[in-house]
């Protein structure tokens, strides 16, 4: 029997390794405290073990054709992917590909595996959203290369209400703080439009919810431009704007100015140390407490000109509160990324280093658990 190894139950880990044990599946579980583990599966019946986590623990225990989930920080996961070359398992997590990651993908394929990233929330979920519209886009009769191509993409994890600050933190800020430090880079106005500082390219963003138009806050993250390939929209499109970023409550620069100042002018040598001053700050200010409930927010929109006149407009939009399942963000990103194990158990997943697919039918399996999940999930077609 394969067997499926769950790395880690921390925030955003547990709603999916619930739904693995439950759909039938042995899974063997690893966390740096076990009582914490079996604590978080106490209510759930089915065939899975729990271990102590350490690489030599995942080791002794991965055999040939098992699949390795990775819900650990970010810098576990190439050393988990070697250990999985090295004994023949499958590997699956919700992270980014890193450059050191892509390096393993002709390894991976030549020994026949599946190293599956990107299948959370965002990164994962805004895949699907991309790649149907895309897909629907390029089979209407509207298409043309010649045509002008608005690709947006927006995600927020935000608290249920707003606060003063207008953001709470499920986990250490300090990984919000360094990534307002990087660079993104998108395209504007079909330019190449490159940002060192993303809190001075905030602009409103407004989004038809159900109670009429309400306007956020967002800016482009990371590098959006190797994501053109990966939507398939390197076809010699005729590409205006395409941007991947961050979304927040409006009024978001404002609350959190005198952070963007301090983090602007900070000596480098001091930058670590104060920046985790920082975050312990904040961690104590405007993190979750007891019983409250977060919220996700995430938009994925297409728009296509010709000579000034919109041709193809649709929009994904899907807002979800946490509930007694778990927290929204924790739902979203681990049910996917179980989807992403059962579909490698199912062999419908190409082999080597991948991110979320792009097959119509498996993008419809994402989306359709994601609108289960949400509370309000609705694909928009601005032109009806």
């Amino acid at each position: 029997m394969v067997n499926i190894h769950w790395l880690g139950t921390g925030l955003s880990a547990i709603p999916g390794l619930k739904m693995l044990i439950e759909n039938g599946h042995s899974v063997i579980v690893y966390n740096r405290t076990v009582e914490k583990a079996l604590e978080a599966l106490s209510d759930v019946k089915g065939d899975y073990q729990v271990f102590a986590f350490s690489i030599k623990s995942v080791e002794q225990n991965v055999t040939a054709g098992d699949i390795v989930v990775s819900m650990l920080p970010g810098n576990f996961h190439v050393p988990i992917a070697e250990l999985c070359l090295s004994v023949n398992a499958h590997f699956v997590s919700s992270s980014y590909i890193s450059d050191e990651m892509r390096a393993l993908n002709s390894a991976a394929r030549k020994k026949n595996l599946c190293f599956v990233n990107e299948v959370g929330l965002d990164p994962g979920i805004d895949h699907s959203m991309s790649h149907a519209l895309v897909e629907d886009y390029k089979n209407s009769a509207e298409f043309s290369a010649k045509n002008e191509h608005s690709f947006l993409s927006y995600c927020g994890g935000l608290s249920d209400i707003p606060n003063d600050f207008c953001y709470k933190f499920s986990w250490s800020p300090l990984g919000v703080l360094k990534a307002l430090m990087s660079t993104s880079v998108s395209i504007r106005d079909g330019e190449v439009f490159t940002v060192t500082k993303p809190w001075e390219s905030v602009e409103l963003y407004p989004l038809p919810m159900p109670w009429g138009e309400d306007e956020f806050e967002v800016y482009p993250n990371r590098d959006s431009l190797p994501f053109i390939e990966q939507y398939q929209m390197d076809d010699d499109l005729n590409i205006k704007q395409f941007v991947r970023g961050t979304l927040r409550y409006k009024g978001w620069k404002n609350a959190w100015g005198e952070i963007f100042s301090e983090v602007d002018t900070l000596d480098p040598s001091i930058a670590e140390s104060r920046l985790k001053e920082i975050s312990d700050d904040l961690w104590d200010k405007y993190s979750y407490k007891d019983g409250e409930v977060d919220r996700v927010i995430l938009t994925v929109e297409l728009k296509v000109e010709n000579e000034s006149q919109i041709v193809w407009h649709k929009q994904y939009l899907m807002d979800t509160l946490g509930n007694h399942k778990g927290s929204a963000m924790a739902q979203l990103v681990s049910c996917s990324v179980a989807l992403a194990v059962e579909a490698v158990l199912g062999n419908e997943i190409s082999y080597g280093v991948s991110a979320a697919p792009h097959q119509s039918e498996l993008v419809s399996r994402w989306l359709g658990q994601a609108e289960e999940i949400s509370d309000h999930f609705v694909l928009i077609d601005h032109l009806k």
